[in-house]
């Protein structure tokens, strides 16, 4: 939003977190206005407060949306997503490395070409808006022309998103593969031409560790001593056959997040994929390294891969930080409800209660904690960028019949991320403006 657009405030009821639901009675960690006002100038929210309040103080020439009656909230975050394999997306029949070779690897030869690459780069961010996520750590694939078509295609919209090219230069096909030095030199290039452009951030990104040679994750450790502010992605004990195929690998270090420790890839801003299988050592070290676990249970139950135990990595005495992934196209939904839906199953599987309030917290404001971010975004607080996401309970008779018995907010939530998905999202917002709708969704309201 330019400085010369009016003010705009949105009205409904605001979700604004008092403390993290995992450290305090989820109930109270939830601060909810019922009839409230967000404002917001120049993509900033700069003010939120019940309506009877400040609707006699709002600027002479303000926009106001009316939004009664749904869930005014920040926008979801998505920590763990391959925009290449949105083409491959509910693929049948196959686990994690059979599917790779069968779907994925394919797929991802396409996207050498520019014009293939930008297509599905504007195909998927039209999903992620149109799903009321705002911001994601996105893999690319190998080749350079994907993460220019990325960038390009979020620049356009002005989301915050964080993505890269992948590295791998061993056991993949020999279309897909770069070597350790084209890999360090594409990917330090790519970072000079889009970090902290805009709100585009760069992640380093070796795909896992059977795919990269000890030279290239090396260089990977590298790429991130070039600058603090770089994040890392990779995948981490998503399925037992990879963990075998790791130690066969690696079989001088002492686990698989080993490997990547040893190369230096194990620090704040880094952000693990699954983790299904990850030991109580490797917690510990990723407590001690403030790094991240992306949490993806939607793909894990879809490739057969187990079910994370969120709560035992949530242990408070070295707890760990946990965000929500859809792992499109291994997860078969980029809606962020869908995968607070699938967090409480996965967690039930565990003798474990999830919490509506911790799920939206995991997608939200825990999410933007896990990755640096929570100055910039994740919550309605002033001063932070106007990503929001506007949830209606009662988008669908079914949906409607349900929000009309719940008892609580909180209860909302939790019929939202059972019920719910794309058409549960009234609207998105990125810094304080409006998106539309893309052509073939859900009809504007």
């Amino acid at each position: 939003m330019s400085a010369s657009q009016p003010d705009l405030a949105l009205r409904g009821t605001l979700l604004r977190f008092r403390g993290d639901p995992f450290e305090m009675p989820p109930d109270e960690a939830l601060d909810i206005e019922t009839d409230g006002i967000v404002l917001i100038r120049d993509g900033h929210i700069v003010e939120t407060g019940p309506f009877a309040r400040l609707k006699d103080r709002l600027p002479p020439g303000t926009g106001l949306h009316d939004y009664s009656n749904c869930l005014i909230g920040p926008g979801f975050i998505d920590a763990h997503v391959h925009y290449p394999q949105f083409g491959v997306i509910a693929s049948y029949g196959e686990q994690l490395l059979s599917w790779l070779e069968r779907y994925v690897f394919p797929e991802e030869r396409r996207f050498s070409d520019p014009g293939y690459a930008t297509q599905i780069a504007s195909a998927f961010l039209d999903a992620l808006l149109a799903n009321g996520t705002t911001t994601a750590c996105v893999y690319c694939t190998v080749h350079p022309e994907s993460v220019d078509a990325f960038f390009s295609e979020s620049q356009r919209r002005n989301t915050r998103m964080i993505a890269g090219k992948v590295l791998m230069d061993r056991n993949a096909p020999d279309f897909l593969c770069d070597t350790a030095q084209s890999g360090y030199d594409q990917s330090r290039a790519l970072i000079e031409r889009w970090h902290d452009r805009g709100r585009q951030l760069y992640a380093v990104t070796p795909r896992f560790a059977p795919t990269s040679t000890r030279e290239q994750l090396a260089l990977a450790g590298a790429l991130l001593d070039t600058s603090g502010t770089l994040f890392m992605q990779t995948h981490l004990l998503e399925t037992t056959a990879e963990e075998r195929w790791v130690r066969s690998l690696f079989p001088e270090r002492r686990s698989y997040l080993d490997v990547y420790d040893h190369a230096g890839l194990v620090r704040p801003r880094s952000v693990f994929g699954h983790a299904v299988h990850i030991h109580d050592a490797d917690l510990h070290r990723c407590h001690d390294a403030g790094c991240a676990i992306a949490h993806c249970p939607t793909s894990n139950a879809f490739l057969g891969s187990g079910a994370f135990d969120l709560f035992e990595a949530l242990r408070p005495d070295r707890r760990v930080h946990v965000a929500l992934g859809s792992d499109i196209g291994g997860g078969n939904a980029l809606s962020m409800l869908r995968g607070m839906n699938d967090a409480y199953c996965a967690a039930q599987s565990h003798d474990r209660r999830l919490h509506p309030v911790q799920a939206y917290w995991l997608a939200t404001l825990g999410a933007a904690r896990a990755l640096g971010l929570e100055a910039s975004i994740g919550h309605l607080t002033p001063g932070i960028e106007a990503d929001l996401c506007i949830l209606d309970p009662f988008c669908t008779p079914v949906l409607a019949q349900r929000s009309a018995r719940a008892e609580s907010v909180a209860d909302l939530l939790f019929a939202l991320s059972m019920l719910g998905d794309d058409r549960a999202v009234r609207a998105t917002y990125v810094m304080g403006v409006r998106q539309p709708r893309p052509r073939g969704w859900a009809r504007e309201t």
